[in-house]
């Protein structure tokens, strides 16, 4: 027996893949196995934070969040050491206004005059990806333009050993929504972009377009051209065959 469909049935079952900009509520920072099943995410063991990368210890700080038509994650790779620039002899610093910069020093900072926007309260070096981290934070919680917005556990959660207030901004900011660009990745994988979160307004868009054509901070995923939301089909990559050339009169024949 043959169970014959009419060829133009979907019968395979593909995964519906979506891109582009996008309002999300965040669910969930870092869920156990049972509370990403309670969320619809069917894994069965427990989710590793922890990572070793190139011999330096890694902490992922994994935000689940969803729409009507897609649940994700944002992931943030942290370290518990102060980010550097490439040579090495300048430290990120970033203060309680979520301001970062790169400096030798405070002193240095503290005595540039080119320097008087940069705000001294609460200045410490920053964690590398914690510029991207406090990026998303102030985008979902609307934070208004040179107002305040740091971790006081910075640390703690740049070590994965206390998340407890960033667990307390998911039950603080329910309400609220970000902004986020999402990607497909080896036409499979969902991907959020993280070098630039927005506030709900789709005013603000002009943002991402800017971010994605930055020197540093590009997008490693395929994006609908004008970044708008809908389901998404990756582009086929054909593999073209090896040009196979007709011998040589010189050539011995087999």
């Amino acid at each position: 027996m043959i169970e014959i469909n009419d060829s133009s049935k979907e019968v395979l079952g593909t995964i519906k893949l979506w891109a582009g900009l996008t309002n999300m509520e965040v669910k969930a920072v870092n869920p156990n196995m049972a509370e990403l099943n309670a969320m619809g995410i069917n894994i069965k063991t427990e989710p590793n934070y922890n990572l070793e990368m190139n011999g330096r210890d890694i902490f992922k700080v994994v935000f689940w969040v969803s729409n009507p038509d897609l649940t994700t994650k944002v992931e943030f790779l942290l370290e518990n050491t102060p980010k550097m620039n490439k040579d090495g002899n300048k430290t990120q610093w970033v203060n309680d206004y979520g301001q970062f910069m790169y400096a030798e020093s405070t002193e240095a900072i503290q005595n540039n005059p080119k320097m008087e926007w940069y705000k001294h309260d609460g200045i410490r070096p920053a964690f590398p990806n914690e510029e991207k981290l406090i990026g998303f934070i102030r985008a979902w919680a609307n934070v208004a333009s040179g107002g305040k917005v740091s971790l006081d556990t910075m640390d703690k959660i740049a070590s994965g050993t206390d998340l407890s207030e960033l667990k307390q901004l998911v039950t603080q900011l329910s309400n609220n929504r970000v902004r986020v660009l999402v990607g497909v990745k080896d036409g499979k994988y969902q991907n959020v972009y993280t070098s630039y979160f927005g506030r709900t307004q789709k005013s603000g868009d002009s943002y991402f377009v800017k971010a994605l054509n930055g020197e540093y901070s590009g997008f490693n995923a395929e994006i609908p051209g004008d970044l708008q939301w809908g389901q998404f089909t990756p582009q086929l990559s054909v593999t073209q065959p090896d040009e196979e050339k007709a011998p040589a009169e010189t050539d011995d024949w087999v």
